[in-house]
């Protein structure tokens, strides 16, 4: 209760009782496979001209984008990252990913 950062913005009262509620942020449900529509395209703006495969439009939560983030970064055999809905893969893998996540029944489609 004593995480000064949420309460930031927050207006100094004088009640004695007053108690500080934060509003939890509800994940939302992972969709199944072969409901999620996925886009595979490639990026290279802000990385220095490196190339990267980006996997956009994933529905879930946290744990479910790491775990699909971490099969296919394993499946290419290159590093990368999960997070804000979207996974990150290093290098041109847009071929490769799209065919991996249609095996695993996710609805996927090559973007650029």
């Amino acid at each position: 209760m004593n995480d000064w950062k949420k309460r930031l913005g927050m207006v100094y009262s004088t009640n004695p009782n007053f108690q500080f509620i934060t509003e939890e942020e509800n994940e939302p449900q992972t969709l199944e496979p072969s409901r999620q529509r996925l886009i595979v395209s490639i990026d290279r703006s802000g990385r220095a001209g490196k190339q990267v495969t980006l996997v956009k439009g994933f529905v879930g939560s946290q744990e479910d984008l790491a775990e699909l983030g971490k099969q296919l970064k394993v499946k290419c055999g290159v590093g990368g990252t999960a997070k804000n809905g979207e996974i990150c893969i290093q290098g041109d893998f847009r071929d490769k990913v799209t065919e991996l996540l249609k095996g695993m029944g996710y609805n996927a489609k090559r973007g650029n």
